[in-house]
């Protein structure tokens, strides 16, 4: 397993582990599909723990099988899911506050500023 370096806003918030990194590579890559090794390997999961909670997650329809290539399955996340989706919109919230955190407040320039 590869050494995570950054921690994502979402594992800031929530904790770190094997079922929030899997549901944080997945919100962050969700417009792809991927096999289950690809998952364990870039969310730093290793395999086996993984498939111990992967296929009750396809059960309760937060990933979908989207295709078979060779003798992989390829998985996404269900972003027609309320779940899924209010999780996603959560993780855009929480990034979006810690991005305005971080920056310095914005000054509107008024019609006379600029005349």
């Amino acid at each position: 397993m590869k050494q995570q370096e950054d921690k994502s806003i979402f594992l800031e918030y929530f904790g770190d582990s094997p079922k929030l990194r899997v549901l944080d590579f997945l919100i962050g890559n969700h417009f792809f599909d991927y096999p289950l090794t690809e998952i364990a390997r870039e969310s730093n999961v290793s395999y086996n723990s993984l498939k111990a909670f992967f296929d009750d997650w396809v059960e309760k329809g937060i990933v979908i099988k989207t295709r078979k290539v060779s003798k992989s399955d390829y998985f996404q996340l269900n972003i027609k899911n309320s779940f899924v989706s209010n999780l996603i919109k959560l993780d855009w919230k929480l990034t979006k506050e810690y991005t305005l955190k971080e920056d310095q407040p914005v000054k509107k320039i008024t019609q006379k500023q600029v005349n």
